[in-house]
């Protein structure tokens, strides 16, 4: 006799009315089981409906959402559950990790009374009980020295830490099902293989059951058990992990199997010159107790690191979360304030130039950041954005109008895109728009923090080819902070290696990956590239 799956989602449809009448409907027809105990992962791109399907099962839809057909959580319907019902599964029974957890968590709350409200509300425990209950959650999700985080807000933590939290949030009432939204999005492998093997763990000790949903398909191979295949809203292929990889049926399932990002960057001119050069760089944040908040320590992000890029290379910049890659790269462009070093950048010292003295090499210096929809303004449009620097240099309006075109046209977006806002585009190309933002002022130096790591394979794929493709066309030097080594490999002359903020190795990407030297890059190396099926 077969087990009763623990969720059974069938023949769900999920539409949106549209303002000129019509109907929108993302899913479709979309049928999937979980039991107990299982890990399915819901695999597809970004837009595929992946998401929708998971937050149609607590209902978390905006309310102009229209659903069809079932969704059972042991045998229990929740499209036609009232809310009072739902509140009670949200968090206990039922445990979501979202996908973005800095818009995900409250920034006026600090991570204690986060993690604590979860347990006050379905499990009624006492401050201290809670407390406790919440340092034991943070120590299991890897937050290094989780007592001295309680406090924290979470501004003040790491990309990584912020998911961790989620995590910890996630796990606190053991529920029986977790559905994980892209839950290693903002992690270093190290990192991923340690919140998935923590998850696995909870999953065989707790009967957990758990939905994946994940763009990382080598994750996927090594942990879940069975996948699912989203495709424009619909399920196109649903399969054991090991026959799915092993035999794909789906062209589509095909595609997405194939769009790993592969090759190497053109060579770097023989006798290229260094541009920048950076000498014993320390970024020092002091740590302030008792009443007069007077400094007892250090947290030492950057600590002595040196390093040379010459014209035309890219310097790959890796390590886990926290270990003072972003740290790094805003030193470099004078966005936070270093405590000592110095950073020459075409012979002069940017840390000992004013505001003044620096603005106009900020042409020259521009960097890309990690979340591009944070950092885009969504009250500007397209062409105000990429635009925006040129007018700040004093280039003159119909001069700005057709550089504005001809970066659009480079990284691939059609220029009558440039009177729509940034939340009308996906994730790929608010990338591709933060990509022309930065080199419209054709820049010596690009610095990507992160640029490809909430992208599906597909979409990385496409930025990967097109940023080797521009700095063919352009000659500019690169620095490229990621956790994902593929990406890396694959655009980088040389990696340097981080780890709390010392510098533990820097090799030209060929060695590196043949023969790295440090254990720690050994172990990031190790959990990159291994592919066994859980």
């Amino acid at each position: 006799m077969s087990v009763a799956p623990l969720l059974a989602i069938e023949n769900l449809s999920i539409s949106f009315p549209l303002a000129d009448g019509g109907t929108s409907t993302p899913v479709r027809a979309a049928s999937l089981e979980l039991r107990a105990g299982e890990m399915l992962a819901l695999v597809g791109e970004s837009g595929s409906g992946k998401s929708l399907t998971a937050h149609a099962i607590m209902r978390l839809l905006p309310l102009q959402a229209r659903l069809s057909g079932s969704i059972r959580f042991k045998g229990e319907e929740l499209i036609s559950a009232p809310e009072s019902r739902l509140r009670q599964l949200r968090g206990h029974r039922v445990g979501m990790i979202f996908q973005e957890p800095m818009t995900s968590l409250n920034p006026l709350h600090t991570v204690l009374k986060q993690v604590s409200e979860v347990l006050y509300v379905h499990q009624g425990l006492r401050p201290n009980a809670a407390r406790a209950r919440t340092l034991e959650l943070l120590e299991l999700v890897g937050i290094r020295d989780a007592e001295s985080r309680l406090g924290a807000y979470p501004h003040e933590l790491s990309g990584g830490q912020r998911q961790r939290v989620m995590i910890a949030m996630a796990l606190a009432n053991n529920p029986e099902l977790l559905i994980a939204d892209e839950p290693t999005t903002a992690l270093d492998v190290t990192l991923q293989e340690q919140i998935l093997e923590l998850i696995g763990e909870l999953r065989r000790k707790l009967n957990l059951a758990v939905l994946l949903i994940s763009h990382d398909l080598t994750l996927v191979r090594r942990f879940a058990g069975r996948v699912a295949v989203m495709q424009s809203g619909n399920i196109v292929e649903t399969n054991t992990t090991a026959a799915l990889f092993a035999a794909p049926q789906h062209e589509y399932t095909r595609m997405l199997l194939a769009a790993e990002p592969t090759g190497y960057p053109a060579p770097v001119v023989a006798d290229s010159p260094d541009i920048l050069t950076i000498d014993k760089l320390r970024v020092w944040f002091p740590v302030k107790k008792g009443f007069f908040k007077r400094t007892v320590d250090h947290v030492k992000a950057v600590d002595e690191v040196s390093l040379n890029l010459r014209a035309g290379e890219t310097l790959g910049i890796v390590g886990e979360s926290g270990s003072g890659k972003s740290t790094l790269a805003l030193a470099v462009i004078r966005l936070i304030s270093s405590t000592g070093g110095a950073v020459v950048f075409f012979g002069q010292d940017l840390l000992g130039l004013n505001q003044k003295q620096l603005r106009p090499l900020r042409r020259d210096l521009q960097m890309v950041f990690q979340d591009p929809y944070g950092s885009l303004n969504p009250r500007m449009s397209i062409g105000q954005i990429v635009g925006e620097g040129l007018e700040i240099q004093g280039v003159a309006k119909a001069e700005r109008e057709q550089a504005v075109i001809a970066a659009l046209l480079e990284v691939k977006l059609d220029p009558e895109a440039r009177q729509r806002y940034p939340h009308e585009f996906s994730g790929g190309q608010r990338q591709r728009v933060a990509i022309a933002r930065a080199l419209v002022l054709k820049p010596k130096l690009l610095i990507l923090d992160e640029p490809t790591s909430a992208l599906d394979r597909t979409v990385q794929k496409q930025i990967v080819e097109l940023l080797r493709e521009l700095q063919v066309r352009h000659g500019f030097s690169c620095l490229f902070i990621s956790h994902d080594l593929k990406v890396v490999r694959a655009l980088s002359h040389r990696v340097l290696v981080l780890r709390y903020g010392k510098m533990l190795e820097c090799q030209t990407a060929e060695s590196l990956f043949a023969n790295p030297q440090h254990e720690y890059t050994q172990q990031l190396l190790k959990a990159a590239f291994a592919s066994s099926v859980a």
